[in-house]
């Protein structure tokens, strides 16, 4: 069996870009090496453009048992930010031929597993009469099919439960980049990437990605002010034909020409199935993790606190506001004294923006102890979870299932989580759900734990062990071979 995954991000990128996808990514194409019978390759697509502008076109960059390719000069960029409102998301004659020309040369492929269509045209898709024997898989780690923001979060503010015919889309953004400029961006990448001088290298980390990220953040606040004066302009609904159409030809083809639809838990698939994807075809399949091994390997604690009564919190991943950072900070700085200096809290995430800091700051003058660890390895977990009693994951928009919220969990750290997303299918423990961006809830659930009406058992009792990587694996293969399968 020949398996082709396609993702915007490179799993080995050395920028880090696909967060936990690509960390996913790498994972399962290692383990699938060591099936019999099975040769995979990657795909990515949106990132890597020529200096000067040429013909999209596809380039090996990795050789091995597990090639990987680059669609270089893709018509759309990648991530979907980066081309929000591209008449590319739905089609690019060039790219379309440039990804046909690949598959026609590199197959046949048993199966071309989609980890998202970013930085490829949708039109894809409708490829697959030309491969009849090829398996279209799809999953959704997001919600990019239906939200060219990706995550269903109207104005980097707000949870989007109506996209009122795309109007809403029009205004999302409150910092709409401009994709020329990203484009020449990714393009000085490539080419000191070429010349030697790319990520890893001093003039590469020293000079141009802190010159970047002072670029980006000026941007920021430009774009921001701008997008303030054109909706204090506008005066009128503004039109949103073009993001509904958008949504509807995208489901359309994914219904029509994709064999089957992995959602990462319950929830995805429900939200799935309410923006019209093929029940038949959709189905929750829990992505695989390597930090599963570490289940059998260690025990749950008898006792969420410590004998002088102080609770050690975790939280990981990144600053954002709809990761519910931000909303954490806020609610743990609003706890009541007494409750606030029993808690411990531990932020492994790369710095913020000057806000996030800020919030971070005020929170640490509350608690008993705050500390901050600028960015990690998923080699650095072990040690970062040792002696956490609790892991806090308030996300405020339907997070899929967070791969940092399988990493706790798996090491036998229970989580507090919000009722967005999957999170909270891990545990199935409702006292240790908080309704989303509810600072009192969040108290409440705190309250129980510290009190000691909530302990460590509780949560365990119904929960969900993770999924290793041999066992998704084994979960995979009779669906790329067009097996019948349960649907969750």
């Amino acid at each position: 069996m020949r398996i082709l995954y396609v993702n915007w991000a490179d799993p080995h990128d050395p920028l880090g870009r696909g967060g936990g996808v690509s960390v996913y990514q790498r994972n399962l194409i290692a383990a699938l090496d060591a099936v019999d019978g099975v040769e995979t390759a990657f795909l990515g697509s949106g990132l890597t453009h020529d200096l000067v502008g040429n013909a999209p076109r596809v380039q090996q960059i990795s050789d091995g048992p597990s090639p990987r390719f680059q669609l270089v000069n893709s018509g759309l960029l990648a991530p979907s930010h980066a081309d929000f409102a591209g008449a590319a998301q739905l089609d690019h004659p060039p790219t379309v031929a440039a990804f046909a020309d690949f598959i026609d040369r590199s197959g046949p492929w048993d199966v071309i597993h989609f980890n998202t269509l970013e930085g490829l045209p949708a039109q894809v898709l409708a490829l697959k009469p030309r491969w009849p024997r090829t398996r279209f898989v799809m999953s959704l780690h997001n919600y990019y099919p239906f939200c060219p923001q990706v995550n269903l979060w109207h104005h980097e503010a707000r949870p989007c439960t109506d996209f009122q015919d795309g109007a809403k889309c029009v205004t999302c953004l409150p910092a709409q980049p401009n994709p020329r400029n990203v484009r020449l961006s990714y393009r000085i990448d490539t080419a000191l990437t070429r010349a030697g001088a790319g990520p890893g290298t001093a003039l590469f980390d020293r000079v141009f990605r802190p010159l970047l990220g002072l670029t980006w953040r000026l941007a920021r606040r430009v774009l921001r002010a701008r997008h303030r004066r054109r909706a204090r302009a506008r005066g009128t609904a503004p039109n949103g034909r073009a993001f509904a159409r958008r949504r509807a030809e995208m489901t359309a083809l994914i219904n029509t020409h994709v064999d089957a639809v992995l959602c990462v838990s319950d929830r995805v698939r429900q939200i799935a199935l309410q923006h019209g994807l093929d029940g038949q075809k959709t189905q929750t399949c829990l992505i695989g993790t390597r930090a599963a091994q570490a289940w059998g390997e260690t025990r749950p604690k008898p006792a969420f606190l410590a004998p002088d009564g102080t609770l050690r919190l975790l939280y990981l991943g990144y600053m954002r506001r709809d990761k519910g950072f931000y909303f954490l900070m806020q609610a743990l700085g609003a706890l009541p004294s007494d409750m606030a200096r029993r808690l411990h809290l531990l932020v492994a995430a790369r710095s913020g923006e000057a806000d996030a800091m800020a919030l971070m700051s005020g929170a640490r003058t509350r608690l008993a102890s705050l500390t901050h660890v600028n960015g990690y390895t998923h080699d650095d977990l072990p040690g970062l979870l040792d002696g956490a009693d609790l892991g806090v994951v308030p996300p405020l928009w339907e997070d899929n299932l967070p791969q940092v919220a399988i990493e706790m969990h798996a090491l036998h750290i229970p989580l507090l989580t919000s009722d967005k997303g999957g999170a909270q299918e891990l545990g199935n423990c409702p006292d240790l759900v908080f309704r989303s961006g509810d600072a009192a809830d969040f108290q409440r659930a705190l309250s129980a734990v510290l009190a000691g009406r909530l302990t460590p058992a509780d949560y365990w009792a119904n929960a969900r062990p993770p999924e290793t990587m041999a066992a998704h694996v084994n979960r995979l293969l009779p669906i790329y071979r067009g097996c019948p399968s349960p649907r969750s």
